[in-house]
């Protein structure tokens, strides 16, 4: 499915996307060795399960923003989009574990043209991600710039 242009995009749409995604073992370690980062919170069941209030290891908070953003591009900025500008305000409320599973809903909360490039506009989402028991577990603004319709 391609992405929205400028144009089709309102302030207040919202996008509850479709696919949903079970995080797994393999993703979590996978993601924080291919970012290097070390963090026991991640690697470590024996020091999770002894050391921390969660008992078990917490999803790398970089894959599950990346995650969410990723869901959520093939109903709003596939092909459409030219340049993430930004994401702000990323905030993790809750934790994500191995096994959950992750939906998410998108809104579009302002737009505005281009000063610089006539055939562009800027969007600025908010996205948020749940777990399998309805809790937030992440949210953001994430500003992108969008192709209008070619006239």
């Amino acid at each position: 499915m391609p992405g929205l242009h400028y144009e089709e995009l309102e302030i207040g749409q919202t996008f509850d996307h479709p696919i949903r995604r079970t995080i797994t073992e393999a993703d979590n370690v996978w993601f924080s060795a291919l970012t290097h980062n070390p963090a026991l919170l991640h690697l470590d069941e024996e020091y999770c399960r002894t050391e921390t209030e969660y008992g078990q290891r917490l999803v790398n908070s970089a894959f599950t923003l990346g995650l969410m953003v990723g869901i959520s591009v093939g109903d709003t900025t596939l092909g459409t989009t030219t340049a993430n500008l930004g994401w702000d305000e990323v905030r993790f409320p809750k934790p994500l574990f191995h096994g959950d599973t992750v939906r998410v809903q998108s809104e579009v909360l302002e737009k505005r043209e281009s000063r610089s490039r006539d055939d562009r506009g800027i969007v600025v989402f908010t996205h948020r991600a749940y777990n399998q028991k309805n809790e937030l577990v992440a949210h953001c603004k994430r500003s992108a710039m969008m192709l209008k319709r070619a006239r």
